[in-house]
C-alpha cells in the first residue's frame, strides 16, 4: 500500500502543506487515509486575497453569469461523481448514503442556479418592494435596494457531510458575490479537498472565490470585520464558543449557528399496532437511526409513543433493527456503514454510556452485533441502539444528550398535551 497523501489548504491560488501531521483513519478497516499537514497557512493572505482578487473577479461578473457558472459546475463534478464515490466509502457511508451528499451538494448548485436565473436580474443590484411614502405629503419615500456584502464568507463546516455541507453553503455565497473560505471538519476532510481540486480543475472559479482551510482556523476570525460573515455547524456547544470570539462581538461581524437538536416523532394516540400508519412509524424512526449510521441533524432521537403501545413499539423496532446488517458498505446485503471516525465511535460510545444513567437498553451491541466485511475489527462500526427511558420527564437524559449516531431512545406518554411538552424538550 502506498504511503497516505498529505491534505493541503487552498490558499490566495495555490496548494499548502507538504508535511503530514494528523493521521485521517478509514472508518471501515482503520488504515491511514490521509494526514492534515503541519504548515500554518498564512490567513492576513488568505483574507486579503478574498478581499481583493476575490471580490474583484465576482464582481466583474453578475448574477447571471454567477449562476450559469453554478451550473456548469453542478455539470462538471456530476461527471466525475464516482471517484467521489470510491472516497466517501471510507467514510462509512453506503452507497445510499453517499447519494446524499455527493448528489445532495451538486443539487444546491443546480438549485441555486436556477433561482438566479429565474429571480435575480442582470447587474449586481436587487430593487426589492416598491417605494414606501415615509409622510403625510408624499415629499419623502423610501425603498429597499440589496447589493452584495463587500466582505468575505467564512464557513466551518461539519463532519458528516463534507461534500454537501460545503456546497450548501458555497453556492448562494458564490450566488451573492462573495468570495468565501471553506473550514472542513478536519476528520472527513479528505473529502471536502477533493471537490475543491474538481472545482479548481474546472476553470469555472474565479481566483479569490473559494480557499479552503485543513486544519485550524487560527487568527481567522480575528482578522474578520463588520462587512464578513461566519456560518457554522456542528455541536451547540462549539458554535457557543465561537460566538463570543472577541472580535467577531467588537465589530458586529454576523454569526450564524446551525447547531444541534433532539429531533423526535410523536405516533399519533389513535394509531394502533394494526393501523398502516403505525408500521410506517416503525419503519421511519429506524431508517432515520440507520441512515448514515444516524449521523443526520435529522435523525430521529426521540420516539415519542402513547403508554399502551409502548411494548409494541420495543418489539417491532426491535425486530427490524435486528435485521438491519453492519459491515463494509462493499459487501453485499449491508445496509449500514460505520460512523464517519474513530473519535464519533468513541463519543457516541461515551454519549450512551451517560444515557443509560436515565435510560434501560433495549437493544445494543450486547446482543450479538458483529459487523460484516474483512478488516472490520478496526472500523468505526457502532450498533443500532434503542433505549427507553424510565423517567421521560427527568431532567438531562435524551432531551438534553445526543448520541450521534444510530441511538434512539423511547418515551411513553398519555395524552397529547403530555407528548408535546416532551417534544419541546428538545429545543432547536
Amino acid at each position: 500500500m502506498s504511503a497516505a497523501p498529505t491534505l493541503q489548504s487552498f490558499i490566495a491560488g495555490r496548494w499548502i502543506g507538504q508535511h503530514g501531521a494528523q493521521a485521517l483513519r478509514s472508518a471501515l478497516d482503520g488504515h491511514v487515509l490521509a494526514y492534515s499537514h503541519e504548515e500554518r497557512p498564512d490567513f492576513a493572505e488568505a483574507v486579503d486575497f478574498a478581499r481583493v482578487q476575490g471580490l474583484k473577479q465576482l464582481l466583474a461578473m453578475d448574477f447571471q453569469q454567477r449562476a450559469a457558472r453554478l451550473k456548469a459546475l453542478a455539470l462538471y463534478l456530476a461527471e466525475r461523481k464516482e471517484q467521489l464515490y470510491a472516497l466517501s466509502h471510507h467514510s462509512g457511508a453506503t452507497r445510499a448514503d453517499s447519494w446524499i451528499d455527493i448528489e445532495g451538494g451538486n443539487a444546491t448548485l443546480f438549485a441555486y442556479s436556477s433561482m438566479g436565473r429565474r429571480e435575480l436580474p442582470s447587474g449586481n443590484l436587487v430593487h426589492e418592494g416598491p417605494a414606501i411614502p415615509l409622510g403625510k405629503q408624499g415629499h419623502f419615500a423610501g425603498s429597499h435596494i440589496l447589493v452584495p456584502r463587500a466582505g468575505v464568507a467564512v464557513h466551518i463546516n461539519a463532519f458528516n457531510f463534507p461534500i454537501w455541507g460545503m456546497l450548501e453553503k458555497f453556492a448562494p455565497t458564490f450566488l451573492a458575490g462573495m468570495p468565501c473560505i471553506v473550514k472542513p471538519a478536519t476528520s472527513t476532510s479528505y473529502l471536502t479537498e477533493a471537490v475543491v481540486r474538481l472545482m479548481n480543475e474546472s476553470g469555472l472559479l474565479p481566483a479569490g472565490s473559494l480557499q479552503l482551510v485543513i486544519g485550524s482556523t487560527g487568527d481567522l476570525l480575528e482578522r474578520l470585520q463588520g462587512q464578513d460573515v461566519v456560518t457554522f455547524t456542528g455541536s451547540a456547544d462549539t458554535a457557543a464558543k465561537l460566538r463570543v470570539t472577541p472580535n467577531l462581538i467588537r465589530n458586529s461581524v454576523p454569526f450564524n449557528a446551525e447547531a444541534d437538536s433532539l429531533n423526535c416523532a410523536i405516533l399519533g394516540p389513535d394509531v394502533s399496532p394494526d393501523c398502516e400508519e403505525f408500521e410506517l412509524y416503525i419503519k421511519e424512526v429506524a431508517r432515520e437511526m440507520t441512515t448514515k449510521a444516524g449521523q443526520k441533524c435529522t435523525a430521529i432521537r426521540r420516539a415519542i409513543v402513547p403508554a399502551r403501545h409502548i411494548d409494541a413499539v420495543a418489539t417491532r423496532l426491535r425486530e427490524r433493527l435486528r435485521k438491519v446488517v453492519v459491515g463494509d458498505p462493499s459487501v453485499e446485503g449491508v445496509r449500514m456503514g460505520a460512523l464517519a471516525s474513530h473519535d464519533q465511535q468513541r463519543d457516541v460510545t461515551e454519549r450512551v454510556r451517560q444515557l443509560l444513567a436515565t435510560c434501560e437498553q433495549l437493544l445494543g451491541a450486547s446482543d450479538g452485533f458483529t459487523p460484516v466485511g474483512d478488516g472490520v475489527a478496526e472500523g468505526a462500526f457502532f450498533a443500532p441502539t434503542l433505549l427507553l427511558a424510565r423517567d421521560p420527564h427527568a431532567e438531562g437524559g435524551a432531551h438534553d444528550i445526543e448520541a450521534f449516531g444510530p441511538v434512539s431512545t423511547l418515551m411513553a406518554y398519555d395524552d397529547l398535551d403530555e407528548a408535546l411538552a416532551l417534544a419541546a424538550r428538545g429545543k432547536g
